[in-house]
């Protein structure tokens, strides 16, 4: 019987390098699901707001389109620490990264 056990393990160098492939995957999949956010592959915003007053906003992160994502996504970290998605179409949501983008050049 011990040796029927044994007999089932696979003999084919190709089908132990499939199975050993595999288990790499899922442990590499396993230790990104604990990575950051930002290697998430889809949108991160689902609801955006119009716009939010701009003395509640630390900073703000404009995110191109790419495989993650079709749309440009505008993820503001406020001050409390929350983040907020807001409209990148919005004229109000334009201004405040525009107004961003002229103090980081004037840093």
């Amino acid at each position: 019987m011990a040796r029927a056990t044994l007999s089932t393990a696979p003999s084919n160098p190709r089908v132990l390098r499939v199975a050993l492939l595999l288990l790499l995957l899922v442990a590499a999949g396993r230790r990104a699901a604990g990575a950051s956010v930002a290697t998430e592959l889809r949108c991160q915003c689902l609801q955006t707001l119009q716009g939010i007053h701009p003395k509640n906003i630390q900073s703000v992160n404009v995110k191109s389109p790419g495989p993650h994502c079709a749309q440009t996504e505008v993820i503001a970290t406020l001050k409390n620490g929350r983040k907020a998605c807001l409209n990148p179409a919005s004229p109000i949501v334009k201004k405040i990264i525009e107004k961003m983008l002229n103090s980081d050049k004037s840093n």
